[in-house]
């Protein structure tokens, strides 16, 4: 390990280090998605999207071996074992820093199917990383407000099918579907600013997770419920690429998802909306105790 190095030279090698691996990489991904694009044809289509998740866990792998290469990152993770990485998750967790998803990524990574994000759908049109996306088969969602539906009654329900199409195709592909239920990070001026109830959580949006089961509800049986917490200060995404973290404690719950929850709709059903925010505030006030354990077990 290079432990030794200063932070500041650790940092800067780990960027490079990724920036060159993405260099080397990317190339393929782009050559992938436009066989998949200009070639409809469902056989050759279905063996660049194993191969394209191939490279992509490559990358994964190939940042957690830095992470290793660079610093000694004490992690103490429990709850990840009995997963499989031919079954269907829903994943959540809280959200403090950019150093969330990079952490849940080298968790994870070979123990459930690629973590996969849904997209608004005027994101694919995002140059060569929205091609990128689409091969991997990010789903891409097209969402209408309440005001849109009221003016134009016809779109009731059509953000929902539309969707669902997207999702097609994980019929018969396993994936692990990552959604931060805050929405965004956690800092004390949005929590304050929000009157969040919780200590440590801002207020969670169910919406996202909502739609989500609607779209995939045949398939999305279990979530994976992951709750981080960094000892002493949450740095961000340069404090873990320098190896100014380290600790990280992960915590795992794996939780059945009720069934009146799957393959319902968020935005016109008033009942289902109710009983899935009960359900998620559940969550978080759990969650919300879980970390204040975890802050008093590991307080310096």
């Amino acid at each position: 390990m290079l432990s030794f190095l200063p932070h500041w030279l650790r940092g800067v090698l780990a960027v490079l280090l990724i920036l060159l691996s993405t260099t080397i990489l990317f190339p393929f991904v782009l050559a992938l998605a436009f066989i998949k694009l200009l070639i409809p044809v469902s056989a050759l289509r279905k063996h660049c999207t194993i191969a394209l998740i191939g490279i992509a866990g490559l990358w994964i792998n190939i940042n957690n071996g830095l992470l290793y290469l660079l610093h000694d990152i004490q992690w103490d993770v429990k709850g990840d074992g009995d997963l499989k990485p031919d079954d269907w998750y829903l994943v959540t967790c809280n959200h403090q820093t950019w150093a969330d998803i990079p952490i849940v990524q080298r968790v994870l990574n070979g123990k459930v199917p690629m973590l996969k994000f849904f997209l608004k759908q005027e994101l694919i049109w995002v140059p060569l990383i929205g091609v990128a996306w689409w091969a991997l088969d990010f789903p891409f969602m097209k969402r209408y407000t309440r005001e849109q539906v009221e003016r134009n009654p016809a779109l009731k329900g059509k953000d929902l099918e539309t969707t669902k199409k997207a999702c097609e195709k994980f019929k018969y592909t396993p994936v692990t579907v990552f959604n931060f239920l805050e929405g965004t990070r956690f800092t004390q001026a949005k929590h304050d600013h929000q009157k969040s109830p919780y200590k440590y959580l801002l207020k969670p949006k169910a919406g996202g997770a909502a739609f989500v089961l609607g779209a995939m509800g045949e398939h999305l049986h279990t979530m994976l419920n992951i709750t981080i917490h960094y000892p002493g200060k949450a740095l961000g995404f340069w404090g873990l690429v320098s190896g100014q973290i380290k600790k990280v404690v992960i915590r795992i719950e794996k939780i059945r998802i009720p069934d009146q929850f799957l393959s319902r709709d968020y935005m016109n059903d008033a009942e289902f909306r109710s009983e899935f925010q009960e359900w998620i505030a559940q969550l978080w006030r759990k969650k919300d105790e879980q970390l204040e354990q975890l802050h008093r077990q590991y307080a310096s």
